[in-house]
C-alpha cells in the first residue's frame, strides 16, 4: 500500500515542480508593467486589465505549497518502511579479527630478515670491525 501511495505523491510532486517552473518562466518582471503603463504593450490580456500578475503568482504560491507538502510526505513515508527491508549490510557476519601471532624475536620484525634469531649468548668482548680509510671514522683521533 505504502509503494502505491509513494509513487502517486511523487508523481503529484512531479507535476507540480514542472507546472511551478513553467509559471515562473510565463511571469513578466517588475519592469515589463512599466513598459506597459506608458503606452508600450497592451495592458489588457487575457488574465484582465492588472494583467496575469496576481493569477499567476497565486498559482505560483498555490503549486510552492503542494510541492512543499508532498516533499514532507515522501520524507514521511519513506522513514515508515522496515528497516530489514534487504539491507546489504544487513546479511554481513561482523567477526573479530585474528589475532596475529607472536614473533619469536625482535629480528623477525626487521624487514627483509630472514635468518633465524641470535643464540641468547653473545660473545662477552666484541671487537669493532677496523675502520677503512673512505669513512669518517679514520679522521677521528683514539688515545
Amino acid at each position: 500500500m505504502t509503494v502505491v501511495l509513494l509513487k502517486i505523491v511523487f508523481a503529484i510532486q512531479l507535476m507540480s515542480a514542472l507546472a511551478m517552473i513553467g509559471l515562473i518562466l510565463i511571469q513578466h518582471g517588475k519592469g515589463a508593467d512599466m513598459g506597459a503603463a506608458f503606452g508600450s504593450g497592451g495592458s489588457g490580456s487575457l488574465f484582465g486589465a492588472s494583467g496575469g500578475a496576481n493569477f499567476m503568482s497565486r498559482s505560483t504560491a498555490v503549486l510552492a505549497g503542494v510541492f512543499f507538502a508532498c516533499t514532507l510526505a515522501l520524507a514521511y513515508f519513506t522513514n515508515l518502511r522496515p528497516t530489514s527491508s534487504g539491507s546489504v549490510l544487513d546479511g554481513a557476519a561482523i567477526s573479530a579479527p585474528a589475532a596475529p601471532a607472536a614473533p619469536a624475536s625482535g629480528a623477525a620484525l626487521i624487514p627483509g630478515n630472514t635468518a633465524s634469531p641470535a643464540p641468547a649468548a653473545a660473545p662477552a668482548a666484541a671487537t669493532p670491525a677496523p675502520a677503512s680509510a673512505a669513512s669518517g671514522a679514520a679522521q677521528i683521533p683514539t688515545k
